[in-house]
């Protein structure tokens, strides 16, 4: 039997990531029980303390184990975390040692949404591509800036390593692990079980743009401005960087330094999130939208929109506006 633990960090974290975890991995073991097999794992709560309490002591979390106590380990589940990271990693550094060293000695580890911080203290990211939610992007990318971060995946899978995006998509991460670990009919189970959506695997229809503002630039904060009350025009990028004074090739690396995606990436990304609200809340036409956001290419346009929001822009009208 192997052995699957899911961390309980010490602080506020989120509860039903450890609780979710927990009950679908139960539900793979008994459904393998009631097929008189052996269970795939000895789950345990584990941490370095005993009991965690979680909003405000409203519920508290008994953990199974101490980490000094499992030697071996064959998979870790880091649940998210709660938004004061620093405050996080420095609550919960013996458990960034122990994780380096299971994972050394062949344990795969698995992170939920902002979970991702504390496997990306380990280093055991650098190099790799990992996901989190879309609204720690910025941030994420300031504190690790050697990991490949990809907002827009909903599950990465690496080297023994899985990340996954934001909120309630780690049960689609669960149910992932599940079919690796068990099969695909436990997995197909599962989500029946517990009504998960299968093979789902981008969280880009769910983000909302919010500009990547967090940085001391001010001539890219002023160039983002721009963009933002201008974007339904036709906008040069070279034009705008001569109209700040700026050499174009250097505005191109100041712009991506301070926002992590170049200048013309952030105009699409300021029109097409225009698009969506449209799309969500009138009763325009898909081309109509397209006029508006200051594209006339219908082929760029739904090009660009289904590369940011993985769906066309008539499937995420679809998909998001009532009336459709």
């Amino acid at each position: 039997m192997q052995h699957l633990s899911i961390i309980v960090p010490n602080g506020e974290n989120n509860l039903s990531s450890i609780v979710g975890s927990y009950k679908i991995f139960s539900r793979a073991n008994a459904i393998r029980k009631s097929k008189g097999q052996k269970e795939r794992f000895k789950i345990e709560l584990v941490g370095t303390s005993e009991n965690v309490d979680f909003y405000d002591g409203l519920f508290t979390v008994k953990t199974h184990s101490h980490i000094l106590g499992i030697k071996k380990t064959d998979l870790v589940i880091i649940p998210s975390l709660n938004h004061n990271y620093e405050k996080a990693l420095k609550d919960n550094g013996p458990l960034i040692e122990w994780l380096i060293k299971q994972y050394k000695e062949g344990a795969s580890i698995a992170s939920i949404c902002t979970g991702a911080f504390l496997l990306a203290a380990t280093g055991l990211l650098n190099g790799k591509s990992c996901s989190t939610h879309w609204s720690v992007d910025t941030e994420f990318r300031q504190m690790f800036p050697r990991v490949d971060l990809k907002t827009d995946k909903l599950i990465t899978d690496e080297n023994g390593i899985y990340t996954n995006g934001g909120a309630f998509s780690f049960l689609n991460l669960i149910i992932y692990l599940i079919e690796k670990y068990y099969d695909r009919p436990t997995a197909i189970h599962c989500a029946k079980v517990f009504q998960i959506d299968l093979d789902r695997n981008l969280q880009s229809q769910f983000s909302i743009f919010n500009g990547h503002k967090k940085h001391d630039d001010t001539t890219v904060q002023q160039a983002q401005k721009y963009l933002e009350e201008n974007y339904n025009d036709k906008i040069s990028i070279e034009s705008l960087s001569k109209k700040l004074n700026i050499e174009r090739r250097t505005f191109d690396r100041r712009f991506i330094k301070a926002t992590g995606i170049t200048p013309l990436d952030y105009l699409q990304r300021v029109k097409i999130e225009a698009a969506k609200k449209s799309l969500e809340n009138t009763r325009k036409t898909v081309n109509e939208v397209m006029y508006e956001v200051g594209y006339s290419d219908t082929k760029a346009f739904r090009t660009v929109f289904s590369r940011i929001t993985g769906l066309s822009p008539n499937g995420y009208k679809s998909k998001y506006n009532k009336e459709s």
